[in-house]
């Protein structure tokens, strides 16, 4: 085993799931593009759309629990919205997964990057007066959001990903969910999500165990150490930050495919 491809792996698993712990998503939306393009940068066989797909879902399990732990102690997960979403989002992501198998490599590609700009796109829509509610007066509407979940699953079975990446904005911009909340509840949420997703790939044979297992180790050790760094954040930079990279991802990806 290459010692450059376990550095690489591992740097990569890092940086997502440092990202997940911090503004509450699985990481994928950073590690899917990452996996495809870095290792052949440093010349390394280049990892197939189903390949990455596999083994982001494995990655997007360890990265959203771990988030999930470091966050139970500040009273941001709401159980409700937890139970409705996931439930949504777990068909979603087992049903996405499980006929991903079939999907060809470029089609599993403009899944990702037609998810990517839509979440692009809300990020950037005003969210005033969000962060007003205190944490024990949150509503939202429950078929809508275990709906709308179900939906992200669809697409983020496919991919691989755990869908933080649309749920986020989809719990700020439509259920007007403060933002802590939603970074620690979005977390729970995309492991439930991850559950389906990572046993649908691994049920039609697309993880490649090895540099799965390196990411889940890269997870472990970072996925805390972003939590913490987001618990101290302020919120507006948050969201910013948040938007800017699933901006960035979303146009490399389309330059991708287009090009």
């Amino acid at each position: 085993m290459d010692f450059t491809f376990i550095i690489i792996i591992f740097l990569i698993g890092f940086i997502g799931s440092y990202m997940s712990g911090m503004v509450g998503i699985g990481g994928a939306i950073i590690n899917y593009p990452l996996l495809l393009f870095i290792p052949p940068l440093f010349g390394l066989a280049a990892f197939s759309a189903h390949d990455v797909s596999g083994i982001s879902a494995v990655q997007v399990l360890f990265a959203s629990i771990s988030g999930v732990l470091a966050y139970r102690k500040g009273g941001f997960l709401n159980k409700k919205l937890i139970i409705y979403m996931g439930a949504g989002v777990l068909v979603g992501s087992i049903i996405g997964s499980l006929g991903s198998g079939s999907m060809t490599e470029e089609s599993i590609n403009i899944v990702y990057g037609i998810l990517a700009l839509i979440a692009a796109i809300m990020m950037f829509i005003p969210k005033k007066g969000i962060d007003d509610t205190p944490l024990d007066q949150v509503t939202f509407n429950k078929w809508l959001a275990m709906f709308l979940a179900l939906i992200v699953g669809l697409g983020s079975g496919i991919v691989g990903a755990g869908g933080g990446f649309l749920i986020v904005p989809i719990m700020l911009v439509v259920l007007k969910i403060p933002t802590r909340v939603t970074i620690a509840s979005s977390l729970a949420i995309i492991f439930i999500s991850s559950i389906g997703a990572t046993a649908g790939k691994i049920s039609t044979g697309q993880v490649d165990y090895l540099p799965a297992l390196i990411l889940v180790i890269a997870s472990l050790i970072a996925a805390p150490l972003g939590a913490k760094t987001g618990k101290k954040m302020n919120i507006k930079v948050l969201q910013i930050f948040l938007a800017t990279i699933i901006l960035l991802t979303a146009v490399k990806i389309w330059m991708d495919i287009l090009l």
